[in-house]
């Protein structure tokens, strides 16, 4: 009988030792832990003629990812990266390239971008009078 209850009672401590750690206030929450090195930064960019997206299709699309490195069908991943890595990831902050000259004509592009920057949920739209204002801004984010 000594033989039964000892055997009974090495089983019970071992599944509590194995089992224990897995119950109640041990368990970690999943969300505490960081699930990659870098925070992730994906977009797609999108340009078509009109005055707003709402009413506006898309002729053109590309997508942009920044991290870990330059990449998507961006023509100029890396100095579009570059560029919203120096704002911030900021559209509003893209300024013109100084001494582009553009006719005064107003035929609207509206380019937009949804996605990720940095972590943090990206939607922006912007219309231009003429595709070649759109061009002016900065090095090449809207430059495709």
């Amino acid at each position: 009988m000594r033989t039964p209850a000892r055997w009974a009672m090495t089983v019970g401590l071992t599944a509590t030792a194995v089992c224990g750690p897995l119950s109640g206030a041990a368990l970690a929450d999943p969300g505490q832990a960081p699930t990659a090195l870098y925070a992730p930064s994906a977009l797609v960019l999108t340009v078509g003629h009109g005055e707003s997206a709402i009413a506006t299709t898309p002729e053109r699309a590309v997508t942009l990812t920044c991290a870990p490195r330059p990449s998507g069908t961006h023509p100029a991943a890396d100095a579009a990266c570059a560029e919203l890595q120096g704002v911030s990831g900021d559209f509003d902050a893209l300024t013109a390239k100084e001494g582009v000259m553009c006719t005064k004509q107003y035929d609207p592009v509206v380019v937009t971008v949804d996605g990720v920057w940095q972590g943090k949920r990206v939607s922006y739209e912007r219309t231009f009078s003429n595709d070649c204002m759109k061009n002016a801004y900065g090095t090449g984010v809207f430059s495709f």
